[in-house]
């Protein structure tokens, strides 16, 4: 049985304790050291095994004497005792490994203990107390880092260069528009004021109506909404015209108009009032995304409506739901139910779930990686984004990144076989019994690929297409492609599957590749036969050999140092549409610095907001980064990249930002993620080209983005924050923590988005919104002397709190 949450919280017999002990014992390897206690007043029978999830694979023979800790599947680890007896009360384990790579934060920790005794009982113990990391060998990740920690001290260097600008010079409207004059003049809409719309706008007029309602009552201009001719190109543009008596929102289409009212929304004040003037705009990129993944940890539907709320207010007009992986598939298909009824639960419990990933627990029923969309939920999620101009492009990952398909699916075929249904049974297995391809993906699992060489695979895509496009049509909301995802198959998959050497033999293939290729060309049939276009990630256009319409493309796998950094403008210079999803810049589940607390993984290195906002789209070459260790991309290798040719830069359609699901267990955590990155991301992928690229001087240049991240980041810290700080939204975007040093013993602090409050205390106590605001340098005074500050927003939620110690002698 599954012990309940209560006394997993009060009760639980084993207290877990984990620290890196050092990054520096070998190439690529760290040592770490994890203790366990049974805190409980009863020895735990021998025969038990705690298992926890890591994100690091331990190196063979490395563990401990008197241990085994095997490796399971993905990232499911087992720690068993060796010798056969019971654990005493009060008895510390104390298991020392190795494992590959580092780990520098919280996120490479292990987490999600829960405990199996002889009997079965399974009972959570929740994630490890993590020792702080604190020395270099913690800090650092082999002698070619160079990136120093982003500590107090490193952030008061980073915000040094910014300075807060006067209201009058940091820009009213975000993203950026075309044109925008004001006068004087102020105009003043109320509860009551009248909104004139035709049929073909009752969506935007009823929208435009509940922001009203929030206002004061009483005498207020009339707007009118309107389609018609805007003097910009696309359907998304508008004209925004604010008279005393009168406001004008004009759109090329009921998008454009949509999109007018996002401006008007940003232009008020509490009071209803707004300047007056005129803001012509349309977009830079047609294609302005966020990835969603809800397979690795669910989402609910109200933490998708408010992802899409946030969307909204910055004319983003894609959300790409990631909706199966090998952790979880999301979305009810009544035609294949073991899809769900397997696939989207997680658990310790062995029969029809899949294991424990990422910390989610041993409990299915309490599990962050337990639920599904039934037809009524989904449904509800594309008519609230379709209200707000946002197309949901569905994604189901395959051949690879497949595993929670590729297990219901044999669940359905011994179900059926079983019943002597010999032909149901394999029509939609994805996989042949008698594959024995050795492989591990990147996160760790050797069963996660569908064999694409069976009939069956085309059936259930079909199927799953088939019963997508009928939930879409129930909507009323047009499905336009599917994302079949292609990323990460690992090397060695379907070598030893007799499927598909068979069918390799009868085409005459000699290539995996050629094999992988076929089954692009065929997602893309199917797709077609519905009428659908063909999105996958890079991988899917890498194998393939023709691209053109209907083939989308979202290049990703761009770290810099890494020799991809140019596949995206390779892609699009061969003739796929390309979206630019690059790591190095628009992975939001990336951590924002390289600090021990900030959740989030650094393979493609740490991402700022600042990184998202300059991003250079068409030429990414011009504002090259740093590599993941901190070091330069050498002069040559940057020259020799490929460059966009006129063609490739059309095919470019826009770019979309990426939140994966491993390290967001919560809404709260998504939302920490996702903004403020997802406003630089909207500025990017909206407002003009801001020029940077045209710059020849490379100190000019950085001189120009400089003033322009110094303004957005004023734009950030004086009003759109604010303005998401505002119910009904209030969404929990991160404050970055304040630079802090000590200069004798008088404290300095800065913060990284100018308007932002601090507020500090001296006396060892925590600051909040009603401690001292920091306005200047503050002097310690006489004796010992603690220095705490934190970032605040205008609800009174606070950062991380930033802590300077002094000595009575300091």
């Amino acid at each position: 049985m599954i012990v309940s949450q209560q006394e997993k919280r009060y009760g639980a017999p084993v207290v877990v304790t984990w620290a890196c002990l050092s990054n520096l014992v070998a190439d690529d390897a760290f040592a770490a050291r994890l203790t366990l206690t049974n805190v409980s007043d009863a020895p735990i029978a021998a025969g038990w095994t705690v298992y926890f999830n890591a994100c690091r694979r331990v190196l063979a023979g490395s563990v401990s004497a008197g241990f085994d800790l095997e490796h399971v599947n993905g990232d499911l680890f087992a720690l068993r005792r060796t010798a056969p007896s019971p654990w005493q009360p009060g008895e510390m384990l104390d298991v020392r490994y190795e494992a590959q790579f580092w780990a520098i934060s919280l996120t490479d920790a292990p987490l999600g203990f829960y405990l199996v005794a002889a009997d079965g009982r399974t009972v959570d113990l929740g994630d490890a107390d993590v020792t702080p990391f604190a020395r270099p060998e913690q800090l650092q990740r082999h002698a070619r880092d160079v990136l120093p920690p982003a500590d107090a001290a490193w952030r008061w260097r980073e915000n040094g260069g910014l300075r807060l600008l006067p209201d009058a010079e940091v820009g009213r409207i975000t993203p950026t528009p075309l044109s925008a004059r004001f006068t004087n003049a102020r105009s003043r809409l109320s509860a009551s004021s009248e909104i004139m719309a035709g049929a073909a706008l009752a969506g935007e007029a009823a929208l435009l109506r509940a922001l009203l309602d929030d206002l004061p009552d009483g005498d207020g201009a009339r707007i009118l909404l309107e389609i018609g001719t805007v003097a910009t190109d696309g359907p998304e543009a508008y004209r925004l015209d604010i008279d005393p008596e009168t406001i004008l929102v004009r759109g090329a289409g009921a998008h454009g108009v949509f999109n007018g009212i996002q401006t008007l929304a940003q232009l008020l004040d509490a009071d209803g009032v707004l300047p007056c003037g005129r803001v012509l705009d349309a977009p830079r990129f047609g294609y302005r995304g966020m990835m969603l993944d809800v397979a690795r940890h669910f989402a609910s539907v109200a933490t998708v409506k408010r992802l899409l709320d946030c969307m909204a207010r910055y004319k983003l007009n894609r959300l790409h739901l990631h909706l199966t992986d090998d952790e979880g598939w999301r979305l009810r298909i009544d035609a294949l139910p073991e899809l769900t009824d397997i696939g989207s639960k997680r658990g310790a419990a062995r029969d029809r779930t899949l294991p424990p990933s990422f910390g989610s627990g041993a409990d299915v029923g309490t599990s962050s990686g337990t639920g599904y969309y039934d037809a009524d939920e989904f449904i509800e999620i594309l008519r609230y984004a379709h209200a707000r101009h946002i197309e949901v492009i569905p994604e189901f990952n395959m051949p690879g990144h497949a595993r929670a398909a590729v297990l219901a699916m044999r669940a359905r075929h011994d179900r059926l076989r079983a019943q002597g249904d010999i032909e149901g049974a394999e029509r939609y297995l994805l996989s042949d019994p008698y594959d024995a391809s050795v492989y591990e993906s990147v996160q760790l699992w050797r069963d996660n690929v569908i064999c694409i060489a069976l009939p069956s695979v085309d059936r259930f895509i079909d199927t799953v297409a088939s019963h997508v496009a009928a939930l879409y049509r129930e909507a009323g909301v047009p499905l336009k492609t599917i994302h079949t995802g292609g990323d990460e198959v690992p090397l060695g998959a379907w070598e030893g599957s007799p499927r598909c050497r068979a069918l390799m033999r009868e085409r005459g293939w000699t290539r995996i590749a050629q094999l992988q290729a076929d089954f692009v060309d065929r997602c893309r049939a199917i797709l077609a036969r519905h009428g659908l276009a063909f999105a996958g990630w890079e991988e899917t256009a890498l194998v393939y050999e023709d691209g053109g319409p209907g083939f989308q493309v979202y290049a990703w796998n761009n770290a810099w140092g890494s020799g991809k950094e140019d596949v995206a403008y390779r892609l699009a210079n061969a003739g796929y549409d390309v979206v630019l999803a690059n790591a190095a810049n628009l992975y939001f589940d990336l951590a924002y610095a390289k600090d021990p607390q900030e959740p989030g993984y650094y393979w493609a290195g740490f991402v700022e907001t600042r990184h998202a906002f300059g991003f250079c789209p068409l030429d990414m070459i011009v504002s090259a980064a740093t590599d993941p260790m901190g070091r330069s991309v050498p002069p040559g290798r940057l020259a020799a990249m490929t460059r966009l040719t006129a063609a490739g830069r059309r095919r470019v359609n826009g770019l979309q930002g990426q939140l994966w699901g491993e390290n967001a267990r919560t809404r709260d955590r998504i939302e920490y993620l996702a903004a403020p990155r997802l406003v630089a991301l909207a500025e990017r992928a909206w407002a003009p080209d801001p020029g940077w690229c045209a710059i020849d001087d490379a100190d000019a240049r950085a001189r120009a983005m400089d003033d322009a991240w110094n303004e957005f980041a004023n734009r950030l810290g004086q009003r759109e924050l604010a303005r998401l700080d505002r119910a009904p939204l209030a969404y929990g975007y991160r404050l970055p923590p304040p630079g802090a040093v000590a200069a004798g013993r008088t404290f300095h602090a800065n913060v990284a988005l100018p308007g932002l409050a601090l507020h500090y205390t001296l006396d060892g106590s925590e600051p909040d919104a009603a401690s001292p605001r920091y306005t200047g340098p503050v002097e310690a005074g006489q004796g010992a002397a603690v220095f705490k500050v934190a970032t605040f927003d205008t609800r009174g939620r606070k950062s991380a709190t930033v802590v300077i110690a002094l000595d009575s002698h300091g």
